[in-house]
């Protein structure tokens, strides 16, 4: 399946948010505030999931399907101040639900690829020492689905 320019926002089910302390505007779908003043560094602020039990969460998956022959682009839009940092994680599952490999990206641009077992995967957005950020959006796009071009 061809992921073109996927883009992923912050929904407001607070679930799977870090809600402790936290003050969260949500101006628009492209356009969420953050700020929470106590946060330490390495807290999961937000988890979204290429599969998920709808009866028990009554939300639809927010992440495209991938697999482990592609290389992907990711483009991270969060504008935080005085270049505070955020980490976003990729954490790979097998259909047994075991995690099978993770990816860590800290800049605005990067590649990843998954691991050919993955089955699900998730994403998350991590405190890399910010207490305020605006998230505007994570976009994912394939690149290339070539087998021969394994890193």
């Amino acid at each position: 399946m061809s992921v073109e320019n996927y883009k992923i926002y912050w929904n407001e089910y607070s679930a799977d948010t870090y809600l402790y302390g936290s003050e969260i505007d949500y101006i628009a779908k492209d356009n969420v505030h953050f700020v929470n003043m106590l946060m330490p560094p390495g807290t999961v602020i937000k988890e979204w999931y290429s599969m998920v039990n709808f009866q028990a969460k009554r939300i639809e998956p927010a992440l495209p399907i991938i697999d482990g022959e592609s290389v992907y682009s990711v483009n991270v839009d969060i504008d935080t101040p005085a270049s505070k940092g955020y980490i976003i994680r990729f954490v790979f599952f097998d259909k047994y639900e075991m995690e099978v490999g993770n990816c860590t990206i800290s800049k605005k641009n990067a590649e990843f690829r998954c691991p050919l077992k993955t089955y699900s995967y998730k994403m998350q957005l991590i405190n890399g020492g910010m207490h305020e950020f605006t998230f505007h959006s994570v976009e994912i796009q394939e690149l290339e689905s070539n087998n021969n071009s394994r890193r």
